[in-house]
């Protein structure tokens, strides 16, 4: 790895991006069926839920806005796509379904918005980015699974749509380690700021203390 660290290093990958002044939290499918590696879940994503409880407690007391995703298809199945071809199983994730609501650790209060998608990229098919253009941020702080599937979507959309993008790196899983890490590093070297929570805690104090 430190052969290819320096070749990306040569080639001026992962500058610093930073913290703009009006960040928001979104927390990507965090969900029960992610929980469960008889459904969805497994690897390190119930250690990532359980981080990220402080991260959102944070987030409120800074009063940032606070996004909350989850993969929502109709009953009937009459809107799902190529997502569910490659997962059929997913068309299991429906308005009612257990499986299909946020985790009670993390539910959401008045205030909050909880976006449903269809797809990996929470911004894709959503008013996420005229949300966020409408709340006045700058920055999105992501956390949330997986990893390698809706948390990468979302972190390469951010920064497509000009987010400052900050990837909590403890408080994203994945259902297995490998995919986890490599995309941790490439959305590092090309998309995000990578970042742990006792980083992004030190940061905002510090922040916050020279105000």
């Amino acid at each position: 790895m430190s052969d290819e660290l320096a070749i990306y290093q040569a080639q001026g990958f992962a500058q610093p991006i930073g913290l703009g002044v009006a960040p928001a939290l979104v927390i990507v499918d965090f969900v029960v069926g992610f929980t469960d590696p008889a459904h969805f879940g497994g690897g390190n994503i119930q250690a990532a839920i359980q981080r990220t409880q402080r991260l959102l407690s944070l987030a409120r007391m800074l009063g940032w806005p606070v996004v909350h995703t989850r993969v929502v298809y109709a009953d009937d199945g009459s809107d799902c796509g190529g997502f569910t071809l490659k997962v059929p199983a997913l068309r299991g994730l429906t308005e009612t379904s257990p499986l299909s609501q946020i985790v009670p650790e993390l539910t959401p209060r008045p205030g909050e918005m909880v976006l449903r998608k269809r797809n990996a990229s929470a911004f894709f098919g959503t008013e996420l980015a005229g949300w966020l253009v409408g709340q006045r941020v700058d920055t999105l702080i992501v956390s949330g699974c997986t990893t390698s599937g809706c948390v990468r979507a979302t972190v390469v959309d951010s920064c497509s749509h000009n987010f400052r993008t900050v990837v909590v790196a403890d408080c994203v899983g994945d259902r297995a380690i490998g995919p986890h890490q490599a995309n941790l590093f490439d959305m590092a070297q090309k998309y995000a700021d990578l970042l742990s929570l006792s980083e992004i805690e030190a940061m905002l104090t510090r922040n916050t203390g020279e105000r």
